[in-house]
């Protein structure tokens, strides 16, 4: 291996012309997947595909899913997966948002989700989640230049808030409500009282009080409902003839009415209100009632997109050029004053030994992207302390909100920073989904190796190197006079015949 100036890593292959790719939300309500040929360098949607899960329905207060839910949201999948059989990996994406990130245990749900659907499912945060939704109405109604807007989402589990300039959303807030958690937390036996509704309405407002301040200060031009919930409502205030489809300050009120008067869940009786949406249709108008009164909106036009649309649009742009993933990376690096000259050394020796041993470990683009991302970032818990920064980094990427990457992405980054030196803690092991943990191992070991080989932090060239894996046996093959010259990076290298050993592979150092 000879050394070669910094280079990126490679972009992966962009949707062709005609190509088909596919979207799924798994959502608290709803299950989504929507299907969209690339026809002129735009999207196509060709096919649509909705089923009433209710998985926020079978969680528990511990974090369980109930098996039957459970059994109902595979059952789905798997219909899905039908759908899109034959379809690689660089066409689909799927998400799953607030039920499944309240999960105790995660990948008990995910491992047989994964199986059903036929493609890797990614979890992703609120913020995330906003920032995808933002994006899919924006791509659907494009926004007039230079006026801002606001954009709400109430979901099965959770409420995104966010508002935005042209594409790019300014702020993003994630609550911890939604029409089905709080339909069953304020009214659980199907009661619907006047008393019941006031005492919500506060615990509610509280929640969108935290930054009604901070978004009226910011302001917007036009508010815009992005959900099934706002669909629903729009319709009700239509067949009422409230108005022609909108949502306003002066229409929530007479639709809260009649779902008072009604008195249970299971009574109400509204036009335009699909039966599949009664048991849940309380808990939306609850908290749109209490958004328009947080932020003083008087008026509310409803989308047709959503977050599965969001993350359909992404999907021309993710792994290339326009990947949301490199402009966060490069704003953490400015942000934690990452010396980004020795960033670039590493990534570039990294994404050589990489390509060394791409074939023996079949490692693909996705790993060699991940390790990317991970060598520019292995230095970033510098800016709190050199004691242990790999831990340090490890901990700011686990624990912040950066656009692009799902919540098992940024497990995997943090795995290889702090896998990057010193001892290999069990601690790895446990972020790491099991159909993803040899990639990482290997990557890890690779990250090790570039971190090693350039901590003189000098532009001096490498000498030729050789790589090769049989199995978990790493040969590396250095020349013997130019490391007798390098007495540091000897032991280094010496060190880690032992220190590899916590990751599964054994290295071995030969001398040419």
């Amino acid at each position: 291996m000879t050394p070669a100036t910094s280079r990126r890593p490679r972009p992966l292959d962009p949707p062709h012309e005609g190509d088909l790719l596919a979207a799924i939300d798994l959502g608290s309500n709803s299950f989504h997947m929507v299907v969209a040929q690339r026809v002129l360098g735009q999207l196509r949607v060709v096919d649509r595909l909705r089923e009433t899960v209710r998985l926020a329905e079978g969680l528990d207060k511990t974090g369980r899913l109930a098996p039957a839910v459970q059994a109902r949201a595979l059952a789905c999948l798997a219909r899905f997966g039908q759908r899109i059989a034959g379809f690689d990996a660089r066409q689909v994406r799927a998400v799953a948002t607030h039920s499944v990130r309240q999960l105790r245990h995660p990948e008990d749900f995910l491992g047989p989700a994964e199986a059903a659907l036929g493609h890797a499912i990614d979890v992703i945060s609120g913020r995330e989640e906003a920032r995808l939704i933002y994006l899919g109405v924006a791509h659907a109604q494009p926004p007039p230049p230079g006026r801002k807007r606001l954009v709400i989402d109430i979901g099965g589990g959770s409420t995104e808030c966010i508002i935005g300039l042209g594409m790019q959303p300014l702020e993003r807030e994630s609550l911890q409500v939604g029409c089905i958690a709080s339909t069953l937390r304020f009214f659980p036996d199907g009661r619907l009282t006047a008393a019941r509704w006031r005492m919500a309405q506060t615990e509610i407002g509280a929640e969108f009080q935290q930054f009604a301040a901070t978004y009226r200060d910011l302001g917007w031009d036009e508010a815009i409902g992005s959900s099934g919930t706002h669909k629903a409502i729009g319709e009700i205030c239509a067949k009422l003839q409230l108005t022609k489809g909108a949502i306003t300050a002066a229409a929530l009120p007479v639709i809260r009415d009649r779902l008072l008067t009604a008195g249970r869940i299971d009574a109400i009786d509204l036009p335009g209100l699909a039966d599949e949406r009664r048991p849940i249709i309380a808990g939306g108008v609850l908290i749109l009632e209490a958004a328009f009164a947080a932020l003083g909106l008087q008026r509310m036009q409803v989308s047709q997109a959503a977050l599965r649309e969001g993350v359909l649009f992404e999907l021309l742009g993710r792994g290339g050029a326009d990947d949301p993933r490199a402009q966060s990376v490069a704003a953490l690096m400015q942000r934690y004053g990452v010396d980004v000259a020795q960033a670039a050394r590493v990534e570039t020796t990294a994404l050589q030994l990489f390509d060394l041993l791409a074939a023996d470990w079949a490692l693909g683009e996705d790993a060699r992207q991940l390790l990317a991302h991970a060598a520019r970032l292995h230095e970033i818990g510098l800016a709190i302390a050199h004691s242990g920064y790999h831990r340090h980094g490890a901990y700011v990427l686990l624990n912040s909100d950066i656009a692009g990457f799902s919540q098992q992405e940024q497990r995997l980054l943090a795995a290889l920073v702090l896998a990057q030196r010193r001892k290999i803690g069990k601690t790895l092991f446990e972020m790491i989904p099991e159909r993803l943990l040899a990639d990482t191992r290997h990557t890890a070991a690779l990250l090790r190796l570039a971190v090693l080989l350039r901590r003189a932090r000098s532009d001096a060239a490498l000498p030729a190197l050789s790589l090769r894996a049989e199995g978990e046996q790493l040969r590396l093959r250095i020349d013997a006079r130019w490391l007798s010259a390098h007495p540091l990076l000897r032991a280094d290298l010496e060190s880690e015949l032992t220190g590899m050993r916590g990751l599964g592979v054994a290295l071995e150092l030969a001398l040419g």
